[in-house]
């Protein structure tokens, strides 16, 4: 028995289902009684653990991150961590990679600590198919998974995320608006925030009818953190198509690394190519000149993550998205 199967043969929502177990007195007692007896007919029992130990809850959460080496999902996992020690709860933490298979077996992992939620942090958790989701179905069976960076519609998960498509389109927009028309577009993922990017570039070129705009967009396959790597990769790519004078990455180091290929083939940056990047990372404050770079609110993004999945827990009806919009940070990468 799942807390699906609770709430479809009592008559009521997953929220009031949770509010019964979690003892919240916003359930009137009929409502209460008929949750309570569902539950003892199927011989439900959630958080065996935490109930054998005669408490509410074990007050703490799952975290999964694919790489804590990474900027922003390290980052993230700093931001969502503290607000969480200033509201009582606990955090486990999995780095997972990249793999489905390790993935699930993380999944599982947290879920046998008896955690009251799980949080996934970055879309590279969010696949193409049913079959690569279907372990985050199965888990949401059983506690609230919070997607960040990330967007996937099922029963008991939430979604906060920034709109990468508007942003990227967006910052292209505002390259191509100041007469650069000749972009090289630089992404290492097309994770669901990396498809998102790609569109929303794509889009904006489309709509101003640049030609060969295809022919500009190149994915790195390695390390985005070994930048002088990126230098060479955009070195080669520069060799292969025609000429650009505005780049605009994925993310902030790629952004770093085609800055590192312009100081070593004597490009003038803003002057000669202007660079974009992506995060506002504090990469962007460590180069010359500074990185222009989209600012996804990663810290607003983890607050609200957690007042949302507190208010859940505490079963209340939430949203199952939230979409804040990016802001293009201008500093001394662009002409404009």
């Amino acid at each position: 028995m799942t807390i699906y199967d609770i709430s479809e043969k009592a008559g009521v929502s997953i929220a009031t289902v949770s509010r019964v177990l979690n003892g919240s007195a916003k359930v009137s007692p009929a409502t209460r009684k008929k949750v309570l007896d569902v539950i003892d007919a199927c011989g439900y029992a959630p958080n065996a653990f935490a109930r054998g130990l005669g408490l509410r809850s074990l007050r703490t959460i799952g975290i999964l991150c694919a790489d804590s080496s990474d900027l922003f999902l390290a980052k993230a996992v700093y931001y969502l961590e503290q607000t969480l020690q200033e509201h009582g709860y606990e955090s486990l933490l999995c780095c997972t990679g990249y793999h489905q298979e390790v993935r699930r077996s993380y999944m599982d992992l947290i879920l046998s600590k008896k955690v009251d939620s799980i949080i996934l942090v970055g879309s590279n958790f969010i696949g193409t198919t049913g079959e690569e989701n279907q372990y985050i179905r199965e888990a949401s069976a059983q506690v609230p998974i919070m997607l960040l960076n990330a967007s996937y519609d099922y029963p008991n998960v939430y979604s906060i995320l920034c709109d990468d498509y508007t942003s990227m389109y967006e910052a292209a927009a505002a390259m191509l608006n100041a007469g650069i028309t000749e972009i090289l577009y630089l992404y290492n993922s097309l994770s669901y925030s990396g498809r998102r990017k790609l569109d929303g570039f794509t889009a904006a070129v489309k709509e101003r009818g640049i030609p060969d705009y295809e022919r500009l967009i190149h994915r790195y396959p390695g390390d985005p953190q070994q930048m002088s790597a990126v230098a060479d990769f955009v070195a080669a790519a520069a060799e292969q198509s025609p000429a650009f004078h505005g780049v605009i990455a994925s993310e902030d180091p790629l952004a770093i690394g085609a800055m590192k290929y312009a100081a070593q083939r004597g490009i003038r940056v803003p002057e000669d190519l202007s660079v974009i990047g992506y995060n506002n990372s504090m990469l962007a404050d460590c180069c010359t000149p500074e990185l222009t770079s989209v600012d996804n609110r990663l810290k607003t993004q983890t607050h609200q993550l957690v007042q949302t999945l507190l208010r859940v827990l505490d079963g209340e009806e939430m949203p199952k998205q939230s979409v804040f919009s990016g802001k293009l940070i201008r500093r001394g990468s662009t002409i404009f």
